[in-house]
């Protein structure tokens, strides 16, 4: 009676290599498909995050919110689905304004002073906010980009014939 055969075994799945023979270690960032949702909450969760990493760290300094969105408006973008990519320059703004109403300057006059400081706070660094939506979008039109041209070379879909 013959042994097992040497080699692939049928249906398993080959090991990705690169280099001489290694398998792949993880150079790359993760890759997580976010709904349109998710990704919106992801960017509100991480602009959230970097307001208190602000204001433990630069004492609510608006220059280090700002540099800190910019990765947050990159990930999201790279991280949303292709089917929700219109979705990412769309929350990006919108987390910004979120995560930036804890540590805009209101006093102590109540709500109307909190509002009033947020409404400063972001007309005074819409530079940042205008750059993150731009990095955004800008990988959003790559992504949508690169989607197209991989269709383009696969070819129409073949159309199947419906049996009935």
């Amino acid at each position: 009676m013959p042994g097992p055969r040497p080699g692939p075994r049928t249906g398993a799945r080959p090991r990705p290599r690169t280099g001489a023979g290694r398998p792949r270690a993880g150079r790359r960032l993760p890759r997580p498909r976010l709904t349109g949702l998710g990704g919106g909450l992801f960017a509100v969760v991480a602009m959230v995050l970097a307001a208190g990493i602000d204001w433990l760290i630069f004492d609510a300094s608006m220059v280090g919110y700002g540099a800190l969105f910019l990765p947050a408006a990159a990930a999201t973008a790279l991280w949303v689905r292709p089917a929700d990519l219109i979705t990412a320059p769309i929350a990006v703004p919108i987390a910004f304004a979120v995560g930036a109403w804890f540590i805009a300057e209101g006093g102590s006059g109540g709500f109307g002073a909190q509002v009033m400081g947020l409404v400063t706070a972001l007309s005074l660094n819409a530079g940042w906010l205008y750059a993150g939506t731009l990095v955004a979008a800008l990988i959003v039109i790559v992504r949508k980009a690169v989607l197209v041209g991989r269709r383009r070379v696969a070819g129409p879909p073949v159309p199947q014939r419906r049996l009935g």
